[in-house]
């Protein structure tokens, strides 16, 4: 299995190899089990608005930008985009309204499989469309002697949030390898479709209530349904791609 989708890969995109130096990661739903608490506060925040955006659609935007994501609903419902003003207001409604709810704990499997990582001398760069500082803050925390800051990319460094591919290719940047020399790991379709129109070969880790076929879909070049499952087959991925 690992094999094809490598070999598919490299076709694809008429690489020799997969060279791999670092891994981009994504935060909520990957590295965190956070976005039960996204999907509530921005449904939440939504309505205080008169804006109608249910926990299901919330995981469909997720990896967006909270300004796009908050144009998309208004462009949806009022056929105009929100001004500034709404979209610092409703965003600070959705921050204020996230840091109330129980803090997200670590996902089961992600820290194992980040001391692997380190351990094969590879790069881990944070690949996120979250500007809560809250979770950003936590990453020492719960990740001690994992991530560097300047291996970071947030909603702040970005013009363009994902699906776009900016922010791997920042990332990229940020690491300083080329595309054949990363994979990135993603738990959200847009996120996929992200790191796919980068170049890179996308690993997706289905950790919410999306089907299987969404993330597919998206261009997945492999899914794993879990972040655990993902860390019990590092070995033998890590292997294949040697």
């Amino acid at each position: 299995m690992f094999e094809e989708a490598i070999c598919s890969y490299l076709q694809t995109h008429r690489f020799e190899s997969l060279n791999l130096k670092a891994v981009l990661f994504d935060m909520d739903g990957v590295l965190f089990d956070s976005m039960k608490n996204h999907a509530a506060a921005w449904h939440e925040a939504m309505k205080r608005y008169n804006l109608q955006m249910t926990p299901e659609e919330a995981y469909l935007h997720e990896g967006r930008t909270g300004a796009d994501t908050i144009n998309i609903i208004s462009t949806r419902q009022r056929k105009t985009e929100a001004t500034a003003e709404e979209i610092e207001k409703i965003y600070q409604t959705k921050s204020e309204i996230f840091n109330t709810l129980p803090k997200a704990e670590r996902m089961p499997g992600a820290y194992e499989l980040l001391q692997k990582i380190k351990a094969e001398g590879l790069t881990p760069v944070i690949v996120t469309g979250s500007g809560q500082k809250s979770l950003l803050e936590r990453l020492n925390k719960n990740f001690p002697g994992i991530f560097k800051p300047e291996l970071m990319v947030t909603a702040f460094d970005v013009k363009h949030g994902k699906p776009n591919p900016e922010p791997y290719l920042m990332g990229l940047q940020k690491a300083g390898v080329k595309a054949n020399e990363a994979i990135v790991v993603e738990n959200a379709p847009l996120g996929v479709k992200a790191g796919v129109a980068a170049g890179i070969f996308t690993v997706a880790v289905n950790t919410g209530p999306l089907p299987d076929e969404v993330l597919k879909q998206a261009g997945a070049n492999l899914l794993f349904p879990s972040m655990m499952n993902f860390n019990n087959n590092w070995a033998s991925f890590y292997h294949v791609i040697k």
